[in-house]
């Protein structure tokens, strides 16, 4: 060996540990979490005969979701062909609609809206610009088109 190359060598780790630092230190902080992120399952009932559904828990799956809860009400009731409003943190649906039927639509949401496609991180958020909509992933940092409800 040369008297270069072992020098070579000796930088080479420390090189090596200033740029790993300097990469670990431009992750962002959500990206190092390896916790899963749970989507609540609705708390539903039917109110009487025929009456609506109400979910109650409907402002803490928009909480855990990080979406807007006029979207999510929008999707649903378009999803599920009824009227849809909101009174405090609950939300009722004319109609009978099943826990696992709104389970299902939820989890067609979070694929379509909220999923990241890149690193499948639920860490996202949508940003209008202009007349289009775009998934922005707080993870990777990936840039994604999502189509309007």
């Amino acid at each position: 060996m040369t008297k270069r190359s072992k020098e070579e060598s000796k930088d080479t780790p420390t090189d090596y540990e200033k740029m790993l630092d300097l990469a670990y230190s431009q992750i962002p902080s959500v990206a190092s979490k390896h916790e899963r992120l749970e989507v609540p399952r609705p708390q539903s009932t039917i109110v009487g005969r025929r009456g609506p559904t109400v979910v109650y828990n409907f402002n803490e799956i928009c909480e855990t979701l990080n979406r807007d809860p006029h979207e999510i009400l929008k999707f649903l009731s378009k999803e599920m062909a009824t009227y849809g409003t909101m009174t405090g943190s609950r939300v009722s649906f004319k109609g009978m609609f099943d826990t696992e039927g709104l389970k299902r639509l939820l989890d067609r949401y979070v694929a379509d809206f909220v999923i990241c496609p890149v690193c499948k991180s639920l860490d996202t958020r949508i940003v209008k610009e202009k007349r289009l909509q775009f998934r922005i992933c707080d993870a990777c940092g990936a840039r994604s088109s999502v189509k309007a409800i």
